[in-house]
């Protein structure tokens, strides 16, 4: 491996698409590297009015002035042509998709992707959700060389982080991304001195997976415990939120819940049974009660209970199911 004297040897295409990859390009261009390209997804039609949009790495890559790449086909050969004229020596991935072997192998130093848990642990597309959804109170952010498998291969850095009690899955990525970040630069320093050292990720038989999350993933089952259901709804917010049906007046409609709160007593009330007065609205758990704090309702905007309860007419046989 060489061994450069200053940041411009290290020729960097950058590959990533969403708010969670900005941050790592960001710190990399503000190090001083040199990013000859960036890889990001198409631009897509996305909500209500269908318009085109940009990704967030492709908005920041534009105002930066850096030469952006948006393939449809990774194994493309046009694409792959225009990736070699680059001239990189190394691949930084950050949210990105999974890589051809044509790809990652391509660059001298290799591709080394930035994972958001302490790998082996969360393996997967949504590792900080459910680490929140699996009540874990520790996570991190690892580098590692990427391999022909997914999110197997050896391990460059790590770096540990608490999850707080209050923590939503929004409010840990934004302190993951800062963290995760740093640990990118740090990653391309050690390349470019010559000085990486990696350890091999060893595969246990109480790994937990971090599979990509679903409409169904997000319902809420209510005979789970209070931490659990309460854990599910954090470890969602603020997308793409945990959701329920309400059952009132013979009428089902689909809410989300985006906050709640664990409130734990005895009682006889049926699981799902709602309560409520004027500031507080609660379902009836088998350990307890879930406090909600703030809700959607199907074409609405999110709102705080109290809010919701000044216009909301629920029959004493309201439940969420």
């Amino acid at each position: 491996m060489n061994t450069p004297s200053d940041k411009n040897t290290l020729r960097i295409v950058f590959m990533g698409t969403p708010d969670f990859a900005v941050g790592s390009l960001k710190h990399i261009l503000d190090a001083g590297f040199n990013v000859v390209g960036v890889i990001t997804a198409p631009d897509r039609p996305a909500g209500r009015g269908r318009k085109i949009q940009k990704s967030a790495v492709k908005q920041f890559a534009e105002e930066k002035g850096l030469t952006i790449l948006q393939p449809t086909n990774l194994k493309d050969d046009g694409f792959l042509t225009e990736l070699q004229n680059l001239k990189a020596n190394l691949n930084v991935v950050v949210a990105f998709r999974m890589l051809p072997k044509s790809v990652w192998q391509m660059p001298e130093h290799g591709t080394f992707n930035l994972h958001a848990s302490l790998l082996p642990q969360y393996r997967g597309a949504a590792p900080i959700n459910w680490a929140i959804i699996n009540g874990e109170t520790e996570t991190g952010v690892t580098t590692f060389f990427i391999d022909d498998k997914i999110d197997t291969g050896n391990i460059i850095l790590q770096q540990k982080e608490a999850i707080l009690p209050e923590d939503t899955a929004g409010s840990l990525h934004d302190r993951l991304m800062e963290i995760g970040a740093k640990l990118v630069v740090d990653t391309c320093r050690q390349i470019e001195v010559g000085k990486v050292s990696t350890s091999r990720q060893i595969d246990s038989d109480n790994l937990k997976p971090a599979h990509k999350i679903h409409k169904e993933t997000c319902r809420i089952d209510w005979n789970g415990s209070l931490e659990q259901i309460h854990n599910h709804i954090r470890g969602l917010s603020p997308y793409p939120a945990a959701w329920t049906y309400l059952i009132n007046d013979g009428q089902e409609q689909n809410i989300k819940i985006y906050r709640s709160e664990i409130e734990k007593a005895e009682h006889y009330y049926p699981t799902g049974k709602l309560l409520w007065n004027k500031k507080e609205m609660k379902a009836a758990v088998k350990d307890g009660y879930l406090k909600l704090l703030e809700v959607q309702f199907p074409g609405k905007r999110k709102m705080d209970i109290t809010q919701v309860l000044n216009g909301l007419n629920l029959e004493e046989s309201a439940h969420l199911r």
